[in-house]
């Protein structure tokens, strides 16, 4: 990926022939070429990026897997989400309170490790897979948890707790480890959100039901529908990959961070939207809620 600080820009290489489709071979080859050192990986992801692939996300999972990688997945579920109580309701929380049971349900599911519930529709078909494999660790966050699998997959989501919703992060960037995006752009980048708190923000607050069935503060990001900006600025970090029809994108995590903080820090603006409606937009550049 680079040579004492220096980032090259790969070529494009094309992986697969699109008409019939992908096997595991072309995965496998996908991967020998991501040309990375560690083999600890956060993938986002959208399985119909690939076109059609022979097995579908187990393919794609299990030939990571079985090359050595750990893979982090977000698995978020709002299904635990339940209304904030009266007495803990912070300012500038990225959310209105007079509609918030308008919004959202009113959750009797409490949130265990074991649980297999994930936003179908947010999540792909790839964290789903791997949320359904015995052998997987998901973090202790109701809302935002994330699920790994692989040889280091209970050091990288132990730390998460409600609070500390982004610890699994935090210990891909001390484990020098990648993110990779297949075919999905950076709203979906995670990792942003980690920057945003690196950079001095709150996190907002939600709340679920904790294991004692009594409410209890989660922290959650922030919208993300202004992350293209960042673009320009990692632009020269990336190594791109198509296979099949998805554009795979690979990033160091560090430098993601380190670029991402400073440039939240100097441009609070950065993460907006860029609709003046955004509640959540609007809070986070004035450092989020007031805790």
């Amino acid at each position: 990926m680079g040579i004492n600080g220096i980032i090259n820009i790969n070529p494009i290489i094309l992986i697969g022939g699109l008409p019939m489709g992908l096997n595991r071979a072309d995965i496998l080859k996908g991967i020998d070429q991501l040309g990375i050192e560690s083999k600890i990986v956060c993938i986002h992801s959208s399985l119909k990026s690939f076109g059609f692939v022979e097995g579908g996300a187990q393919t794609i999972v299990n030939a990571f897997l079985d090359e050595g990688y750990t893979i982090l997945a977000p698995t978020f579920s709002m299904d635990y989400l339940i209304h904030p109580p009266k007495d803990d309701r912070p300012l500038r929380n990225g959310c209105n309170y007079e509609n918030y049971s308008d919004n959202f349900s009113h959750s009797n599911n409490i949130f265990t490790t074991k649980s297999q519930i994930i936003d179908r529709e947010s999540m792909s078909a790839i964290p789903y897979e791997i949320l359904k494999m015995p052998n997987r660790d998901r973090g202790y966050n109701p809302l935002n948890s994330f699920t790994a699998i692989g040889p280091r997959s209970k050091e990288l989501v132990s730390e998460q707790s409600p609070i500390d919703v982004y610890a699994p992060l935090r210990k891909l960037y001390e484990l020098d480890g990648y993110i990779i995006l297949m075919g999905v752009d950076l709203t979906r980048m995670t990792a942003i959100h980690y920057a945003e708190e690196l950079a001095g923000r709150n996190l907002f607050i939600r709340w679920a039901k904790g294991l004692d069935g009594k409410p209890i503060r989660v922290s959650v990001g922030s919208c993300s529908q202004g992350f293209n900006k960042f673009d320009p600025l990692l632009k020269n970090t990336e190594k791109r990959i198509w296979v099949g029809e998805s554009l795979w994108r690979v990033f160091p995590m560090r430098q993601v961070i380190e670029l991402c903080t400073k440039a939240i820090k100097e441009n609070q603006m950065i993460t907006h939207c860029g609709n003046h409606n955004c509640e959540r937009c609007k809070d986070a550049v004035q450092g989020g809620p007031i805790l």
